[in-house]
């Protein structure tokens, strides 16, 4: 359940949820209030819907190992980052 007030991290938690539109009405309301608030979550959406766009477009075939391998690894050290804010572990 997502807070009266979210922040950046339940933004970053939830993102994946919103985009698959398996929120219920009034966390998403609450979540797209905080997207309209906050300039950083907005581009952190927008790089989310780009990145599933793009990654829509590639075969394994067409990565290179090494990519391949770093994708496989999973985000450095545990953590995101949004553009401008801070960083957040991953739980």
């Amino acid at each position: 359940m997502i807070a009266d007030n979210p922040t950046c991290q339940d933004v970053v938690v939830l993102v994946t949820e919103y985009l698959e539109e398996a929120l219920p009405a009034a966390e998403r309301a609450r979540f797209e209030a905080h997207l309209a608030a906050c300039p950083g979550c907005a581009i952190y959406l927008r790089q989310m819907q780009r990145t599933i766009k793009a990654l829509g477009t590639l075969t394994e075939e067409t990565i290179p190992a090494d990519t391949m391998a770093e994708l496989l690894r999973g985000p450095a050290h545990g953590q995101v980052t949004l553009v401008g804010r801070n960083t957040f572990p991953l739980e």
